[in-house]
């Protein structure tokens, strides 16, 4: 049981989950962003295609809920609904929980529909990992900087607008996304 433990702790060890490096540019500050390549690569590979594309700049997040998440992918500020490329396979079975600060897919209530929408956990939410009896939302990621945007946006003031609830009465905005590189991180 030791060795099972040990070996346990080893696999889910940060060493383990290091992945491609993402900063969200919002106006309301920077949130950055570690992908899970390995445990969900499918996940990552279609988020990272959204990202290269600059499909999320002007994108909003759309659905803030205090102690709860907040989620962004879908919407520009207009509330105009964005093409996404086809849906793709529910990664929520590699075990990663959808804690404080990780990052999952937005989905239907078809456990293969996930495009481009996203939320970032603001605590614990084990009611959306998968179970015998739940499909789960795949976790891809976790918040390395910028918890403290995470808790601003989730304390905003929202309102019910058309089909949207829990929609930020001051648009919250992704002004960019980019893909760190070890390049990107040294001084000019």
């Amino acid at each position: 049981m030791k060795k099972y433990i040990a070996l346990t702790a080893l696999l889910f060890s940060s060493y383990t989950f290091a992945g491609t490096h993402i900063n969200i540019d919002t106006n309301v500050g920077q949130i950055s962003v570690e992908l899970y390549d390995q445990q969900a690569p499918i996940t990552t590979q279609n988020f990272l295609k959204y990202v290269k594309k600059d499909y999320y700049k002007g994108i909003i997040f759309h659905r803030v809920i205090p102690n709860f998440m907040i989620q962004a992918g879908g919407f520009d500020q207009n509330l105009e609904q964005k093409d996404t490329d086809q849906p793709i396979k529910n990664e929520s079975s590699n075990g990663i929980k959808n804690t404080r600060g990780t990052i999952a897919m937005a989905r239907t209530s078809n456990p293969n529909s996930a495009t481009a929408q996203f939320f970032i956990n603001t605590q614990d939410n084990s009611a959306l990992d998968q179970t015998p009896f739940n499909d789960g939302y795949a976790v891809f990621g976790r918040v390395t900087k910028g918890m403290d945007i995470v808790d601003k946006i989730s304390h905003v003031k929202t309102t019910a607008y058309g089909m949207q609830q829990n929609l930020p009465i001051q648009p919250i905005i992704i002004e960019k996304m980019t893909i760190q590189t070890p390049s990107s991180n040294k001084k000019k």
